[in-house]
């Protein structure tokens, strides 16, 4: 009988093994993310480690100590960088800020903040708003790793010519330089700009809310997930948003398809700003 399923079928199944050993194994569970970008990442540990099937992966997972924190490294999408996508920074500046500016407390997710750009983006465009003293920033990633690399705040000196030119497209006041100092390798973020953010594990799959938020921003992370798991997703999201509470998403990412579309409105549709009704 196994020799009469298609290619395509038999590595379904195998996914769906792995991905189930994975979850059993971690308590991380990726069963509902993009199956084309989830293969991607199994092909590619496969290379490194010159396994030939996915089932010799599923083997590694169950037997091998640790193997398993390879691939979640490898599931983690951890793309991002300093004012990702300018015009969104822009638009909150602008548009948001004086809706945030009387409250006595702000509270901010930035959910999959990967190693922390856009948390700390968030952080000095606060600062120079006059808000940042009264602001708490959650950023959280399911990715332990990437975590402890964005509490210490390190960026590569490499990119921060590019993340100039995003901050002061997203409307930057100061000098960028202002917030960071460098050597020869790496900028290293002040400890000013570090010191509201409150870095955690939390896994969007599986895990609920955790407090009540006045912003959150989840940018470029459900573009992987399947429409099932996006609209869990959205469900946490909206009972974790104040009333009168926004959302940002990612440029490629829109609320149109959700069953949450209905309760909020269209703040600004070009930066992807949403607020609940």
């Amino acid at each position: 009988m196994i020799d009469m399923l298609e290619a395509g079928e038999r590595e379904n199944i195998e996914i769906d093994l792995l991905l189930q050993a994975v979850y059993r194994v971690s308590g991380f569970d990726f069963r509902k993310y993009m199956r084309s970008s989830i293969l991607r990442r199994i092909q590619h540990r496969m290379n490194i480690d010159k396994i030939q099937t996915i089932s010799g992966l599923q083997e590694k997972v169950l037997h091998e100590k640790d193997y398993v924190e390879k691939l979640l490294n490898d599931f983690s999408i951890n793309v991002t960088e300093m004012f990702r996508d300018p015009e969104f920074f822009y638009s909150f500046r602008k548009n948001v800020i004086p809706h945030l500016r009387n409250l006595s407390e702000i509270r901010i997710w930035h959910a999959g903040c990967s190693t922390g750009e856009e948390a700390f983006s968030m952080a000095i465009l606060l600062q120079e708003e006059g808000l940042y003293d009264k602001a708490k920033i959650y950023a959280t990633d399911m990715n332990e790793k990437v975590l402890r690399k964005a509490e210490k705040g390190i960026l590569p000196l490499s990119r921060m010519q590019s993340y100039t030119k995003n901050y002061l497209q997203s409307g930057g006041l100061q000098a960028f330089s202002e917030y960071y100092t460098a050597d020869y390798e790496n900028a290293y973020v002040l400890p000013k700009i570090l010191g509201n953010i409150i870095f955690a594990q939390h896994n969007l799959a599986i895990d609920r809310s955790f407090n009540e938020f006045h912003v959150i921003i989840c940018r470029n992370v459900m573009i992987y997930f399947t429409a099932e798991l996006q609209n869990s997703v959205h469900e946490l999201f909206f009972d974790s948003l104040s009333k009168g509470g926004f959302l940002g998403l990612g440029s490629k990412e829109t609320l149109s398809n959700s069953p949450y579309a209905e309760n909020y409105q269209i703040f600004d549709i070009a930066g992807k700003i949403y607020r609940k009704k």
